[in-house]
């Protein structure tokens, strides 16, 4: 026996589908973008719509330009940082020095 839901497999606002009832869609533009790993991506612009300069390439994350054969350069990523690194761009070694000998006198009982 079929349950009495009439609506059952539709969603609210459904009907029937087709440019006649929604309208015109508006005019686009399709902008071909290349990475500097070569990947051509070409999403769809509003014709009055302002192109950006550069685009994120969906493939491999890498800023993509319209110039083909001039590729914006992919980012440079630092490498991670140690809590001495850090230390070390603070203080110069003769800071360093004199800390560690304030130090070994103070558990020396010096002072």
């Amino acid at each position: 026996m079929a349950s009495g839901n009439a609506i059952r497999g539709s969603r609210v606002g459904a009907g029937p589908m087709g440019e006649a009832e929604r309208g015109e869609s508006a005019p686009r533009l399709r902008i071909s973008f290349w990475c500097s790993n070569g990947h051509e991506t070409q999403p769809s612009f509003a014709s009055d719509a302002q192109i950006p300069e550069t685009w994120d390439c969906p493939r491999c994350g890498f800023p993509a330009g319209t110039d083909r054969d001039n590729p914006p350069d992919p980012p440079r990523t630092e490498p991670y940082k140690t809590h001495l690194a850090y230390v070390r761009e603070r203080r110069s070694d003769a800071d360093g020095e004199a800390i560690l000998a304030e130090a070994l006198a103070k558990l020396r009982g010096e002072i």
